[in-house]
Formats: structure tokens, sequence, C-alpha cells
């Protein structure tokens, strides 16, 4: 876990050092890269944190940035690849979020889940939706009538199974996919959904290998918690 410590500027663009709280003891696998560029780095590497921060301006750099930047051009073309789904996409940004919880629950990533599960609410998933996305078993291992008996709406359940199946079973069957046809996603937004769904079982992997953000052995928190903080 890091607390701010001070502000500090790159090419003009608010970003906050970090140093690391008293809690837990467990860090990251990494030390994590500065937070403000280094003198001697190159010119390339300077636009690469500059970009980085504004995508996140007017929020600091996260842990998650700190470790990509051990590697400037992979932290560059992820900040791209990210970006591109979480701020030039047209599928709905409720089921985009949901999907990316359920990934987060599938994987175990903590981290994930914490950042990402307060979005979904702010893009309309009812906390009783967002708790069946974190509670259900995974679809390809059980049988379907928790699924069909929940709060989830048809769109919901029809972006649960495919979460499923892309996550755990990676080959997805025909009847999942037209499932999403059925329920009203057009050809872009499939797309769309199925990349953000790739791309975060990419961010979860990462997140849990290196335990960017030290939350391997935390739980993750509770829909009650993430509601009553947003009140």
């Amino acid at each position: 876990m890091y607390v701010l410590q001070r502000r500090v500027t790159v090419s003009g663009l608010n970003t906050l050092k970090y140093r690391p709280s008293q809690y837990p003891k467990r860090t990251m696998r990494l030390p994590y890269a500065p937070s403000t560029l280094p003198d001697d780095a190159p010119a390339d590497t300077a636009d690469i944190y500059a970009r980085i921060a504004a995508r996140r301006n007017p929020r600091p750099l996260i842990p998650l940035d700190l470790s990509l930047l051990h590697s400037p051009p992979v932290a560059d073309g992820w900040n791209s690849f990210l970006g591109a789904i979480r701020s030039r996409t047209v599928v709905d940004s409720g089921l985009l979020e949901l999907a990316v919880c359920r990934v987060a629950v599938l994987n175990r990533a903590v981290y994930e889940w914490n950042a990402h599960a307060p979005l979904a609410l702010k893009g309309g998933i009812q906390p009783a939706e967002l708790n069946a996305a974190r509670e259900l078993p995974c679809t390809t291992e059980e049988e379907l009538s928790l699924l069909e008996s929940s709060p989830l709406t048809p769109r919901q359940r029809a972006v649960l199974r495919y979460t499923d199946q892309m996550t755990r079973s990676i080959k997805v069957q025909d009847e999942v996919f037209s499932q999403l046809q059925a329920v009203g996603f057009n050809d872009r937004e499939i797309v769309e959904l199925t990349t953000g769904i790739a791309g975060y079982n990419c961010v979860s992997r990462f997140l849990v290998a290196l335990d960017v953000g030290e939350n391997n052995d935390r739980e993750m928190k509770s829909v009650d918690e993430l509601v009553a903080a947003l009140q």
C-alpha cells in the first residue's frame, strides 16, 4: 500500500509521489519505478511519462503505472490500449465494468475489483447486480439455475456467461456468443466487450503475478462498503 507524499509535476501535469505506508508488511515483488522522471531519462521516456500522467490527470500515477514504468515502451502501449477501452468505446460502460469486475473475481485480482467495482456502480449497475457478479459460481463449472434466478438482467447474464467462458474456458461456445447478439449487442459492441474482457484478463494477471498494490493477501471490498464510500 502506498500513501501520497508530495506533489510533483511531469510536463506541467500534476502527479504525486508515493511512499510506503506502515501497512501491510508485504510489498510488491519489484520496487516501484520512480514517479518523477529520472534526470537522465531520454526524451522519449519523458513523453511517455507525460502521456500516462495526462490520462490519469487530475489523479496521480497509480501503483500499476509505477510497476509498468520499469519498461517505458510497454507502459506506453498499455496506456494507449487500456485508454482506448476506457474512454473511446461505445459499449455501455456499466456492462463493460461488470465484465471487468467478473474477471477480477474469477482471477482473484483484489486490486482490479477494488478499482473497478465503484466504476460499475457509477455506470448504473445496481448493488444487487454487482454482488451477483461477485458471488455467483462460474457458469462454465456449474449449472445455470443460479444465474437465471439472479437479479441480473438478460443482457447482464449474457455478459457474465461470455466473460466466464473467455476467462476460464478461453473457447466460447456458439450458444453463448449468439446470446450476446440475441440481447441486442451489435458488432462494434461485441468487439469492444471482447477486447475489454481480454484486456482486463491481462491486467489482472499482471497485478496478481507482481502483487501490485500489495493486495493479494487482502479481501475484496464488499458491495456494501463500496456503496457506502460513494454516498
